[in-house]
């Protein structure tokens, strides 16, 4: 592959990304737009206030403008692509482009009605081993992600993660009684399944993740487990990714 970078740890740099987004036309992680079109119909209003994070140069957000989202905000910590996407889209008034981190997002409280991600927290868990305990530093960053996203969504408003990332793995991220919020998941895809979770600010943990989050808190005083994937950096890490 062209964009193949020469480690997979380069996948979380932003001088990689911002090389790649000046010739890369477009890249979809996880299919396109169609393919879950179904599951955000039952989820997202098309007239509700959309935050798009770590928005890359994927077509997503405009597939959801034609398909009569009008309010779509999208964020990338790329100045490239934010520059590259605001000029491509620039006759849709309703899509705004914006350079931001997302540990730090310039954004009062309880704006937005949804925060989507498309493969972006995959890319900030690319140099993990073990799919059953993130290491402290992947902890810390996806902690401070999810607190902000949870901070910006209205009460009701909708976290949805899209990512091949199992449940069994990915719930252990999400199941924390502080972000507020509930946690469902439906899946997609024929031959190979993706994952698409909708996370519920106001609603709550069930009893079976707060139980999680409990045995999560009594887990991090055990041992750390000898479960690892094999690394290749010559693979795309999503190939190598079970978080």
């Amino acid at each position: 592959m062209e964009y193949l970078p020469d480690s997979n740890a380069r996948y979380k740099d932003v001088d990689y990304w911002n090389e790649r987004y000046r010739t890369e036309e477009s890249f979809e992680w996880f299919g396109d737009f169609t393919k879950f079109e179904h599951l955000l119909k039952q989820h997202v209003g098309t007239e509700e206030n959309i935050l798009m994070l770590g928005c890359g140069n994927s077509a997503l957000s405009y597939d959801m403008y034609q398909a009569g989202y009008s309010s779509i905000t999208n964020v990338d910590y790329s100045s490239v692509c934010v520059e590259s996407m605001a000029e491509r889209h620039k006759d849709c008034a309703q899509l705004s482009w914006l350079c931001m981190d997302a540990r730090r997002l310039a954004f009062s409280d309880g704006v937005f009605d949804v925060v989507l991600e498309k493969g972006t927290l995959d890319a900030m868990l690319v140099e993990e081993t073990d799919p059953w305990k993130i290491s402290e530093n992947a902890a810390r960053l996806l902690h401070q992600v999810l607190l902000e996203v949870s901070r910006v969504l209205k009460p009701g408003g909708r976290f949805i993660s899209v990512t091949f990332a199992q449940p069994h793995f990915r719930k252990r991220l999400y199941a924390r009684a502080e972000y507020d919020w509930s946690i469902k998941h439906y899946h997609y895809g024929s031959s190979f399944h993706y994952f698409l979770y909708v996370l519920t600010k106001g609603e709550g943990l069930s009893p079976e993740d707060a139980a999680l989050e409990r045995r999560l808190l009594e887990e991090a005083e055990a041992p750390p487990t000898d479960v690892r994937f094999q690394e290749a950096d010559s693979e795309d890490f999503l190939n190598n990714i079970g978080l």
